[in-house]
């Protein structure tokens, strides 16, 4: 069973950075892609960044893109999402995802990815 275990959320003033944290188990990490996905109070959960299974693929959000990135450690089981110039509006519940498939090139498609961490938050203050 597949278990992701979100860490490193928490409250930053605007233009502050964080590094939010996935540990997986579970199944082979290396052979999965990962994804970051978010869910600000009263709106849907929207993609943030995903890398694919080798690492050598990244995908972002048009508004993170230069600001965020993800990377991952096979050697850990883990995946990073490094965020700076933090704003406002990335105030939300930040999520860790695995691909449903193996050898998966990366997505932006929540349905891509059938295992979820229980989320971490992230609260940027003005």
């Amino acid at each position: 069973q597949v278990q992701l275990v979100e860490s490193g959320g928490g409250l930053v003033q605007a233009g502050g950075s964080l590094r939010l944290s996935c540990a997986a188990s579970g199944r082979t990490f290396s052979m999965y892609a990962m994804g970051w996905f978010r869910q600000a109070p009263g709106k849907e959960r929207e993609f943030v960044a995903s890398i694919n299974w080798n690492g050598g693929t990244t995908y972002y959000k048009d508004s993170v893109h230069g600001r965020f990135t993800i990377s991952r450690d096979k050697a850990k089981n883990t995946v990073y999402l490094q965020m700076n110039s933090l704003k406002l509006e990335d105030t939300a519940v930040y999520f860790c995802a695995q691909s449903r498939s193996t050898f998966y090139d990366g997505s932006y498609y929540q349905a891509d990815f059938d295992s979820w961490g229980q989320g971490t938050q992230v609260t940027v203050s003005s």
